[in-house]
Parts: C-alpha cells; structure tokens; sequence
C-alpha cells in the first residue's frame, strides 16, 4: 500500500509540473520580452485583418467608392433636405429635387467654366510653347547640358509616356466602372435621403440595453462628423479658389477660372490636393507671362493657404474632424494607392468618421452611464 501509494504521487505531482511548466515557463521570461512578443502577435493579426481588408476593397473598389461618395453627398446635402422637409415637402419629392439642384449646379458651374475659358486653350497653347522654348534656354545656359542631350531626354520623356499609355479595352472597362459607379451613387443617394434616417432606427431597434445607447451614440457622433467634414471642406475650398482665382486675375494668369476650379477640387484632398492645384497654378503662370508672374503667383498661393490652414480650417472645423497632418497623408496615400483619385478624395472623411466612432464607443467603455 505504501510503496504503491508513493508510486501515485509522483505521477500526480509529473501532472502538475506537465500542467504548470508552461506557464512557469511564460512567467520566468523577462517582462520586456513577454510585452514584446504580446505586441508582436497582436500587430501580426491586425497587420492580417488590415491586408484582407484592403484586398477586399480592391475587389469591390467601384461599389467601395459609390458607397462612400454617397455618403458624403448625403451628409452634404441634408440640410436642403430638412428644408424641404420643414417646407412640407414630401419625402420623396423632397430627395429628388435635392438630388436635381445638385446636378444643375454641377452642370451649371461646367458650363459656365467651359464658355467663358474655351477660347483662352488655343492662347495657352501658344504660351506653353513659348514657356517652353524659354525654359530650354535657360537650361542650356545655365546648365552644362547640351541641346543634343536635352533633346535625347525629351524624346526619352516622351517614348516612356507613349509606351506608358493605356490600353483601349482597359480605358473603355474604367470608363464603364466610373459610369456605373456614378449611376449607383446617384440612385444610392435618393434612397438614403428619402428613407436614410427610418433605416437608422432600424438599426438601432436591433440593438438592445446598453449596447443601443452606444450604437446611437456613436451614429450620431459619425454622422455629425461627417457632415461638419463635407460642409466644412466645401467652404474652405471654396474660399482658396477664390482667393487663389482673384490673385490669377489680378496678375493676368490665363484660364484663372479653370485653374480656380481645380484648387476647389483639389481642397477635397487634404495637404496633398492644395499643392498639386497650386503647382499647376504656378506652372500655368510661368510658361503664359514668365517668371516673376510665376514667383507672384507662387507666393500668392502660399498665402492663402497659410491663411485657410492656420486660421480658417480651425475656425470653421473646429475640433470635430482633427487628424494630425502625419495621420493624414499615410491615409491620402493609402486611399490613392487602392483607388486612385477617388479613394484620395474618400479616405480622409472615412478616417475621420472611423476614429470618432471608435473613440465614442471608447470612452463608453470607460465610463459607462449609470444604471437605475
């Protein structure tokens, strides 16, 4: 009896060590590496999810950018629908008509830009050349650059474009996307501004306890959001292209409304749109009336956006939409790279939206409201 019951005991106490060593193992470890691979793993799954995600969204990237166009679109145009409400306007009525004042703007503005600028392509034609002629002087005087090498790099230049140029049937298949993208994104739009916020309350009748309260919390946040960044950019575009455009007439650039219009379209792509609408601005202004047109020009642009950056965007945004600069260009970047210059367009607002949203539900957690 006894021997046997000293042979259980060390098979009992074998178990315990087979069963804590691991964990004797884990704990034995300095805490610096115990932290390190914990992170590690960690960066490892969401490094995973991150990639699926993307690869998903170029998958679906025409339905991704209608999606995410419409509900820009949406956020930017509620406030004509609510008027149209408060003026008894039915639903549906009232979505459609909103939906058509968009497009008469967006026609209307198209219209006006091409009247009033298509005779001036023909000038600029003929400035570019002369631009042009007068920057290869100044290269080869000043540089020790020949014309035979400059030529050989031009005509490298433009056999690398020409054999960069798209094929046909990829051409006709992005343009069928884009069409049908915009299509969708319209039909889209009616249907969540006539029927956006019955929807949401059926969301949230999904939702029960205090997960409701979170989930309309955040939705809210979201979507208040989202709205501020839309109308907020819109106006601040607004204000450079006309500050930007007025410098252009004043210094008689050529196409300023042209170029006025890109600065507006380009205010839609934080830090990076602003630079490239100006360098196009500046370079327009160098080959039409020289270089201290060009330096005028520049400074110009300059000015105005030092001033929409450090005392209209806080003023007007406020603290709703706040991203660092850094945070910013990784995902203008990121969004350019997945779906071109529609997905730099969306990927800040999307951003912002995300961040909101993650950071109500966040502080819910943290400090959740009292039961009764």
């Amino acid at each position: 009896m006894g021997e046997d019951g000293g042979g259980r005991t060390p098979v009992v106490a074998t178990g315990r060590t087979a069963t804590a060593g691991p964990r004797q193992t884990w704990a034995g470890l300095p805490w610096l590496v115990r932290t390190a691979v914990t992170w590690s793993a960690c960066l490892v799954v969401v490094v995973i999810g991150l990639w699926l995600l993307g690869k998903v969204a170029v998958l679906l990237a025409p339905l991704a950018i209608a999606l995410a166009g419409t509900l820009f679109l949406t956020a930017l145009l509620d406030p004509v629908l609510l008027l149209l409400r408060r003026l008894r306007v039915p639903a549906a009525p009232a979505a459609l008509l909103t939906i058509l004042l968009l497009l008469g703007v967006l026609v209307g503005l198209g219209v006006l830009v091409w009247n009033l600028t298509a005779s001036q392509f023909g000038e600029l034609s003929q400035q570019l050349d002369q631009g042009l002629a007068r920057s290869r002087d100044f290269v080869t005087s000043t540089l020790p650059v020949s014309d035979a090498q400059l030529d050989r790099l031009v005509q490298q230049t433009r056999d690398g474009l020409s054999g960069s140029a798209p094929d046909p049937v990829g051409g006709a298949r992005t343009a069928a996307e884009v069409a049908g993208s915009v299509l969708l994104a319209l039909v889209l739009l009616f249907f969540l501004l006539k029927d956006g916020r019955s929807m949401w309350r059926w969301v949230l009748g999904r939702t029960t306890g205090p997960n409701r309260t979170v989930a309309a919390e955040a939705g809210r946040v979201g979507w208040r959001t989202l709205g501020s960044y839309s109308r907020g950019t819109m106006l601040i575009a607004a204000i450079d292209a006309i500050g930007i455009g007025l410098a252009l007439v004043l210094l008689g650039v050529p196409l300023a409304l042209p170029l006025a219009l890109i600065t507006f379209l380009g205010g839609f792509v934080p830090i990076i749109g602003a630079t490239v609408a100006g360098a196009v601005a500046v370079l327009v202004a160098l080959a039409a009336n020289g270089p201290t047109t060009a330096l005028l020009t520049l400074g110009a642009v300059i000015a105005v956006q030092q001033i929409e950056g450090n005392l209209l965007e806080p003023l007007i945004m406020k603290r709703q939409v706040q991203l660092h600069p850094a945070v910013i260009l990784v995902v203008v970047t990121a969004g350019t790279l997945i779906a071109g210059i529609a997905g730099a367009f969306v990927s800040v607002p999307i951003a912002a939206v995300t961040w909101r949203v993650i950071d109500t539900v966040q502080r819910h957690r943290e400090d959740p409201a009292p039961t009764v």
